[in-house]
């Protein structure tokens, strides 16, 4: 168990890490002309060359941050829990509704004059 809040704190450091790092870097090309074929002398992925120590430090903080991904993804790795659980659920007392009244007794009945006496 403790295992996991391990890797789940490395994971975090990890994604840290590597924001900072790909933030770091500066860009290859330069400029928008280069986005659409402007410079011609490079081939499609840049010069290959020894890689600097940034662009390794990108590279191993991507896998671990893939690997960990795909492992936390892992159904059962983070233990039984459930949204869905074995035990019944707990029943609440819900209040029987009371009757409507009768559209006949909600109508008061209409009062009508008596006759008056005739003078």
């Amino acid at each position: 168990m403790i295992l996991i809040y391990v890797l789940k704190g490395i994971f975090i450091l990890v994604c840290i890490f590597l924001v900072l790092v790909i933030l770091l870097q500066s860009g290859k090309g330069g400029d928008v002309a280069s986005a659409f074929g402007g410079s011609g002398s490079q081939t499609a992925f840049g010069p290959r060359g020894a890689q600097k120590p940034l662009e390794k430090a990108t590279i191993v903080a991507a896998i671990l941050f893939m690997v960990l991904a795909l492992l936390f993804s892992l159904p059962g790795f983070n233990g039984q829990s459930s949204v869905v659980s074995d035990e019944a659920p707990v029943s609440q007392a819900t209040p029987t509704p009371t009757p409507a009244p009768s559209p006949e007794a909600s109508i008061a009945p209409v009062a009508t004059p008596s006759p008056s006496p005739a003078q």
